[in-house]
């Protein structure tokens, strides 16, 4: 019998891929930016968001190792929670939509007439 070794590794850093890293300290540093243009104070915002001043300070430096839920809960105490929710929205998914047209049929066959069946059931004189 063979035994498989498979090698695991967290997702921290230094493990992610660069567009990923590269996206969340983008976002971070929005979220940062807005909490300033709103003149929220961080503990005030950490207060408002359940979370405390260090994960605030991750958040806004993009740190993966953060739950998605304190960050989803950053951008609704922000009012900025709907943009959240439309990043998989599949008006957005132009991969997504180009593999639907790809699998569309080239044409269409027109089905058979509907016959006219008379419905079933005694007669009554």
């Amino acid at each position: 019998m063979h035994s498989l070794s498979i090698n695991k590794q967290r997702l921290g850093p230094n493990t992610l891929p660069f567009p990923v890293r590269r996206g969340l300290a983008k976002l971070g540093k929005e979220i940062r930016e807005a909490r300033i243009r709103r003149r929220i104070p961080t503990s005030v915002m950490a207060n408002r968001a359940l979370i405390n001043r260090m994960t605030l300070y991750k958040i806004e430096r993009g740190d993966p190792t953060v739950s998605v839920a304190a960050y989803a809960t950053v951008l609704f105490v922000l009012g900025m929670i709907n943009r959240f929710a439309d990043i998989a929205d599949a008006k957005f998914d132009e991969v997504g939509v180009s593999l639907d047209e790809e699998r569309l049929p080239k044409r269409i066959r027109s089905k058979s007439p509907i016959s006219q069946h008379k419905p079933q059931g005694t007669v009554r004189k």
